[in-house]
């Protein structure tokens, strides 16, 4: 897969192509990815990111980055829609089953206290923390936010993610002449960020949630 990635960014078409095609992509990707968390969105922004770093039009890395942030959020405002849907309906929906398939009870508890009292600040760094994300919007589903309130909290956390990500990729573009090695730079990174909450919950072991639960009590 990483040698099909570099023959196909060392293989870039001119930029009127790029942009024409890239950025219609980047747009149903990223929306994609929003309402199916499978999809390595940060991944693909900071890819975009390297190649646009290295055209000549100045205004590239802005167009990504507002593709970027508004497929997240308008991926994120569907994905509640759906949510909310299940929530009123007696038998649930397919959509909240995936939701709550994918917060585990601690991390759900979690992010209803935290959102209690600091809502906007949430929204914000559950987008920005690897897997973050569907636990916290469960939790605004399961208190009964209101669609434009939570879109209200949503679109900072968006336009924090979208320039976030784009930075790992400026930075993998700016270390690197080619843009392919930046690409496979900005995915390594990418990937290890995403690796890092997982990797924390092993090390801590099976009684680290008991503890932390027996400290707050």
């Amino acid at each position: 897969m990483i040698d099909r990635l570099i023959t196909a960014v060392r293989e870039l078409p001119p930029e009127s192509t790029q942009q024409a095609v890239g950025y219609p992509s980047l747009f149903l990707l990223v929306a994609l990815g929003a309402l199916v968390p499978v999809v390595p969105t940060g991944a693909i922004v900071s890819s975009a990111a390297v190649v646009a770093f290295h055209q000549s039009d100045p205004f590239a890395l802005l167009f990504v980055f507002l593709v970027a942030a508004s497929a997240a959020f308008l991926g994120d405002l569907a994905l509640y829609w759906l949510g909310q849907r299940g929530v009123r309906s007696r038998n649930g929906s397919r959509w909240l089953a995936a939701l709550r398939s994918r917060a585990t009870p601690d991390r759900l508890a979690h992010a209803q206290e935290r959102l209690d009292s600091h809502q906007v600040p949430v929204l914000v760094l559950s987008r920005l923390v690897p897997a973050g994300r569907i636990p916290v919007m469960l939790a605004c589903l399961l208190a009964g936010m209101p669609l434009r309130r939570f879109a209200r909290g949503d679109l900072p956390a968006c336009l924090a993610w979208a320039a976030t990500y784009q930075l790992i990729g400026v930075l993998g573009g700016s270390l690197f002449p080619e843009p392919w090695q930046g690409v496979v730079a900005a995915v390594a990174l990418t990937v290890l960020i995403g690796a890092v909450p997982s990797l924390w919950r092993r090390l801590r072991g099976p009684s680290g949630p008991s503890r932390s639960g027996d400290e707050h009590a």
